[in-house]
């Protein structure tokens, strides 16, 4: 049995996806089974794996169509993955009027928990209806952190969104694990943000840092994880001692 693992954090611009591509692309590497679920409608871990998101099927085939997601799924060197597109966009209000409308991904994706290591789930950057059914489905969420301050006022607000999720949704989510991105060990400000989250969460932030790097921010423009586009660099060493981390803790 699979587990669901939802990438998420309610602030925008905090490596969400760049996490969720590289996270995928370096379980895959390490011989894991696993499926990226873009559940952002932006599309953008759906053009990071390499697939044109404009001529194929998507997530909002599978939610609101009712489409078996293994006619939507597409193998890459890098892992498969459920695509995204701009149909999504339209999955909130579409979802509003449905029976058991927090549950749809859940239905989807727990049949396919046989068949996978690890899915992983790209979550919209807000609380909104996709990333409820997110939490829903997932069993743990994994947190990527900005190094700044503002950003951990964000956390304390996916903090009391997972215990509502809990009290209402799904008894059983829990908090996988912090991940610092765009970490510069130069500045005093990375430190403690560091230290600041260590006190709050222990040992549930990882040791591993997700450096600033070049080469993570050209990867998706070459519709590539960065260790397809280069694998020596920091952000792919990074990501690779990231999954192994991870790995451990399982």
């Amino acid at each position: 049995m699979g587990k669901i693992i939802a990438i998420a954090n309610q602030k925008g611009g905090v490596g969400k996806t760049t996490t969720a591509i590289n996270f995928c692309a370096s379980l895959a590497h390490r011989g894991k089974k696993v499926l990226l679920c873009d559940c952002d409608p932006q599309g953008n871990a759906t053009t990071g794996m390499g697939v044109d998101k404009n001529q194929v099927k998507s997530i909002y085939d599978v939610m609101l169509r009712d489409t078996d997601p293994e006619k939507v799924i597409i193998k890459t060197k890098y892992g498969d993955i459920l695509p995204s597109n701009r149909e999504l966009v339209g999955a909130n209000v579409e979802l509003v009027d449905m029976e058991n409308r927090e549950f749809v991904l859940r239905k989807a994706l727990l049949p396919l928990k046989m068949d996978y290591d690890y899915i992983i789930i790209d979550c919209p950057p807000s609380l909104e209806l996709l990333t409820l059914n997110a939490f829903t489905a997932a069993d743990t969420v994994l947190v990527p952190v900005q190094c700044e301050y503002y950003a951990l006022e964000g956390l304390s607000d996916l903090v009391g969104t997972i215990k509502l999720i809990n009290g209402k949704l799904n008894p059983a989510l829990r908090i996988e694990g912090l991940v610092l991105t765009m970490y510069d060990g130069r500045t005093r400000l990375s430190e403690e943000v560091a230290d600041a989250l260590r006190q709050h969460f222990g040992d549930k932030v990882y040791e591993t840092y997700i450096p600033r790097n070049i080469r993570l921010s050209e990867a998706p423009s070459h519709g590539k994880p960065c260790i397809a586009y280069d694998k020596l660099s920091k952000g792919t060493r990074a990501y690779l001692h990231m999954a192994n981390e991870f790995l451990k803790r399982q």
